[in-house]
């Protein structure tokens, strides 16, 4: 990605590609805090053509305000990171869907 324009981009390109009149109603994505500080990020894959991908789970811990968790679980992406790592865990998610 070039910048942050272009990656906000692809995400709702994406998601607006997911949306069917059904998939948005009960399948979203959240992006949430969490209290170490950090962030937690879950994308539904139900009904997406990333439902039946494999994964290998991602745990980078560089620091203590620095790392990095993805997996895939119930159906769902999630990304867990330190209070600056949003950014990488939903490029973490895109490069792995375009993959």
């Amino acid at each position: 990605m070039k910048n942050i324009d272009d990656f906000l981009s692809w995400l709702e390109e994406w998601y607006t590609l997911q949306c069917d009149g059904d998939w948005e109603h009960d399948f979203r994505i959240r992006i949430s805090t969490v209290d170490n500080p950090g962030w937690f990020v879950q994308i539904n894959l139900l009904d997406t053509p990333c439902q039946d991908k494999s994964f290998e789970e991602i745990n980078k811990e560089r620091s203590e305000k620095d790392w990095v968790m993805c997996y895939l679980k119930n159906g769902c992406f999630e990304g867990a990171g330190g209070s600056r790592n949003l950014l990488e865990i939903l490029k973490l998610f895109k490069d792995w869907v375009e993959k």
